[in-house]
């Protein structure tokens, strides 16, 4: 494959639209380079596409994918990137076992609720 892409082959791989990878430029995640009007993506900026989708995908905000991001162009080693992904990983996950906790705690009280109107109509309607 290319080591150069256009905006549509990225859209068509990552099955978004080219206006998302316009935004994620806008926002200084990616950094095509120009031929005139028209963009072009290195292999670099692929990459980085694929880690923005991921970490959208994974409930990262913009922020916290840029911030990695950052920190892979000043540590080539990955060390600190690794670090910071893995305490990023963690904190997602402990807010999701806390969401998972408040929506199974929700659906308790919907079902106990639902089981109180049912025996309510079954006397209401002298069944």
């Amino acid at each position: 494959m290319s080591d150069n892409y256009s905006i549509t082959d990225l859209a068509r791989e990552f099955d978004v639209t080219t206006r998302t990878i316009r935004f994620y430029e806008d926002q200084e995640l990616i950094a095509p380079a120009r031929q005139g009007q028209t963009r072009i993506y290195s292999h670099r900026d692929r990459v980085r596409l694929r880690l923005i989708m991921r970490g959208k995908r994974l409930g990262f905000s913009l922020k916290e994918i840029r911030d990695l991001l950052d920190l892979y162009d000043t540590d080539r080693s990955e060390i600190m990137q690794l670090t910071i992904l893995v305490d990023k990983i963690n904190e997602r996950r402990d807010t999701l076992r806390k969401q998972r906790q408040d929506i199974d705690a929700t659906l308790d009280e919907l079902d106990k609720l639902e089981e109180t109107c049912q025996e309510e109509l079954t006397r209401k309607s002298g069944n």
